[in-house]
């Protein structure tokens, strides 16, 4: 099992992870991950951070489709990809109908389709085998009756094939980028369920096909108070982290089998009883989504990770050097 580390989004006040990701690289992390919803981005962070290392991957987790055309995002992750030395990993996801029409004033219908044309697009913009055309209907190239004309990059890429993972939680979602990615990066994942959920989707994964799973880490002898700090992260993606009646996060928590739960929660938490929405998550489910505790129920706990499709850990929580390499002992031994 490969093992990351998930910075998430940058915040505020020089929140600079330089420190943790030398260390990670130091401590044969493969891979280190950021994330962007309406904040920060997430090239800008890695850039940073891939200017100060030499070997670690970087990864994207994930890229908004909204938030740029496709050939923006394959120049992007082509100039990055290059200044690193063919580092990348492109995770690109629809993101949800808030922030993709709310904060990005673009219309969330079709997403699997239009993921599948952003994809199409980057990969013949990589290969420069010739100008890029686009004949779908969300992405056409160049622009129906006006006065383009169809480009090729002007830049060779490095690598004409950069890997790209798809960020998917519904069963639809995981098939497409098992069919036309290189890996899948589920937020939640529920490892001894993931066959129940995902199987069928995961059937047609090619070989070498990555599941690089985001989990929270809390090495502490408090099990309850690590607990409770993934159920108060739970309570907002549940809740609050899109409409009343579309959210993906709160959907895959009930295909989880907490439906009733996670309609209950949302409930709560739109009413404005957040305390009372916290405490309706199931123990159980924090604790399946996570790793906490101290470091012999943590390696107890990795197991369930080992029997799963999972192939990457990608690690949220730990940033200190004494705690990564303990995370890094107990999964790579």
């Amino acid at each position: 099992m490969k093992l990351g580390l998930q910075l998430g989004y940058w915040q505020r006040n020089a929140d600079d992870a330089t420190a943790s990701v030398l260390a990670a690289e130091r401590l044969g992390y493969d891979s280190v991950w950021t994330a962007e919803a309406y904040g920060s981005d997430a090239f800008t962070p890695l850039a940073w951070y891939g200017a100060r290392t030499s070997r670690i991957k970087l990864g994207t987790s994930v890229a908004q489709l909204s938030a740029r055309p496709p050939v923006t995002t394959a120049m992007t992750a082509m100039t990055l990809d290059h200044l690193t030395g063919g580092r990348l990993l492109l995770g690109v996801g629809a993101s949800g109908p808030q922030v993709v029409e709310g904060w990005y004033g673009q219309p969330f219908a079709r997403p699997l389709a239009r993921t599948r044309e952003y994809v199409e697009i980057m990969r013949k913009v990589w290969r420069r085998e010739e100008p890029v055309t686009g004949d779908g209907p969300h992405y056409p190239l160049p622009l129906p009756d006006g006065l383009g004309k169809p480009l090729k990059l002007i830049t060779h890429p490095l690598r004409p094939d950069i890997p790209v993972y798809l960020g998917a939680e519904g069963p639809k979602n995981v098939a497409l980028a098992a069919e036309i990615g290189q890996g899948w990066l589920p937020l939640f994942a529920f490892p001894e369920k993931i066959e129940e959920m995902y199987g069928d989707a995961l059937a047609g994964a090619p070989a070498g096909f990555e599941v690089a799973a985001m989990v929270t880490v809390v090495v502490s002898d408090d099990v309850r108070a690590a607990l409770d700090g993934v159920k108060l992260m739970l309570t907002l993606y549940i809740g609050g982290m899109g409409a009343r009646h579309r959210n993906f996060h709160a959907d895959i928590i009930g295909r989880m089998g907490y439906a009733e739960a996670a309609e209950h929660i949302q409930a709560l938490y739109l009413a404005g009883r957040k305390d009372e929405a916290f405490r309706a998550i199931p123990d159980e489910l924090a604790d399946g989504i996570s790793l906490v505790g101290p470091p012999g129920r943590i390696r107890e706990r990795l197991e369930l990770w080992r029997k799963s499709p999972v192939t990457s850990l990608l690690v949220m929580g730990p940033r200190d050097e004494p705690t990564l390499k303990l995370v890094r002992d107990l999964v790579l031994g």
